[in-house]
Parts: C-alpha cells; sequence; structure tokens
C-alpha cells in the first residue's frame, strides 16, 4: 500500500474512532495519528502550567511549543509522550477529556495546532478526529463519518472510565462536548459533505471496520 494513504475518520465521542483507526492502520501498513490526543495534551500541559482552559492566548502559546510524540507499540495502542513523559493514561480522564473539549473551542489554538496534525499525516495515515475531513485534511482522498446512539456511545466510554461511574452521568457529560464540539464557532463537528456515514450502533468492531474497508478498497479499484 502506498504511504501516501490517508484516512480520515470523524466523528463524535464514543463512536469508536480510536479502535477502528487502530484496525484499519495495522491493515494496511500505516500509522495513525489521533489528533484529539493533541488538543487532551495541550489541556493537560495547560493544567500542570497554571494555565486556564479559557485562556486562549495562553493556550496557543503552549500550542506553539507543545512537546509531543507519538510512539507505536507493537499489538497496542500507541504511546503517547508529553516533554518525553508517557501521558497515555494521564490524557484519558473525565477531567482531561473535557478540558481538551475547551481548549479545542478556541481558534487561535486551532490554528496552533493545525501545522502539527497536518504534518503527522503529510505520508500517510489513518486520522481520527473531529474537523479533519472539512478543516485539517480536506482533499483526503477516504473521508468516513462515524458515529452511533448517544446511549451506545455513552456505554461505550463507560467501559474505558474507572468503575462506579453511573451510566446517565457520563451520557449527559458526553451530550454536553457534542453540543460543545457542533456549536464552536471554529471548526466545529460536521461530517464532511464528501465523507461516508458510518453508523455503528447495530454494528460490532468487524463489521465497521468491514465496511470502511470495502469503501477504501473499491474506491482504490475504480480510480
Amino acid at each position: 500500500m502506498a504511504n501516501a494513504l490517508l484516512i480520515v475518520i470523524d466523528g463524535p465521542a464514543g463512536a469508536g474512532k480510536s479502535t477502528v483507526a487502530r484496525r484499519l492502520a495495522d491493515h494496511y501498513g500505516l500509522p495513525t495519528l489521533d489528533t484529539g490526543a493533541i488538543y487532551r495534551a495541550l489541556a493537560l500541559m495547560a493544567r500542570e502550567r497554571g494555565v486556564a482552559w479559557s485562556d486562549e492566548e495562553g493556550l496557543a502559546a503552549l500550542a506553539d511549543e507543545l512537546p509531543l510524540r507519538f510512539v507505536a507499540e507493537p499489538d497496542a495502542a500507541q504511546r503517547v509522550e508529553l516533554a518525553g513523559r508517557d501521558v497515555t493514561a494521564a490524557i484519558r480522564t473525565p477531567e482531561i477529556s473535557e478540558g481538551a473539549s475547551k481548549v479545542s473551542a478556541h481558534p487561535a489554538v486551532r490554528r496552533a495546532l493545525l501545522g502539527i496534525q497536518r504534518r503527522l499525516g503529510a505520508a500517510g495515515c489513518v486520522a481520527e478526529g473531529r474537523d479533519l475531513g472539512s478543516v485539517v485534511f480536506p482533499d483526503a482522498p477516504f473521508k468516513f463519518f462515524l458515529t452511533a446512539d448517544d446511549r451506545v456511545r455513552a456505554a461505550r466510554r463507560l467501559s474505558e472510565l474507572p468503575a462506579g461511574l453511573p451510566l446517565e452521568q457520563v451520557l449527559q457529560d458526553l451530550q454536553r462536548r457534542d453540543e460543545r464540539d457542533q456549536s464552536r464557532a471554529a471548526a466545529p463537528l460536521v461530517q464532511a459533505p464528501d465523507a461516508v456515514r458510518v453508523d455503528s450502533t447495530g454494528l460490532d468492531l468487524d463489521e465497521v471496520v468491514s465496511a470502511i474497508m470495502a469503501a477504501v478498497d473499491g474506491r482504490q479499484r475504480a480510480d
């Protein structure tokens, strides 16, 4: 498979983008690009340095120097390092998830991180996020929008979190984040006009991955 192959997957939280992206990347021999991890890392860095998630100018300055690195792990999700420190687990807490949604709403932050995302995806990858097909990689040949029913997404997210959290709380947090992501002025969460919509509500992982691979392979044969 050509190294320049670029597959982008947008969609709301809990739709299964990360897992699907890893499976596709393994199949096509490509790296993954989790753009959400970039915003999460920025939110974590801001929290540790005392920069408020509402401070657009301060966050943009941090984004310009974000010491982020993705490290491939055999047979596992890639590791995320911030200034050489493994923050893979630290950026997945509910608090940092909320922070990522808040910092990503700032236009200056999105502009500062746009170049990083495009540089990381330039050689080909399977990228997942919220504005990839519409803003970051508008010319990507393969665009997908992965979604699912709200309660299904909340249940999936709950399975990734520490035990004890009620489903209703996770659902409300997810819906609040959806509203923020969809209504922000800068690069809102939308389905790109030329993206293929995949609803994973009634599908298992294999079925979702197979549907996307069929679309990619069919398009490549046609070309």
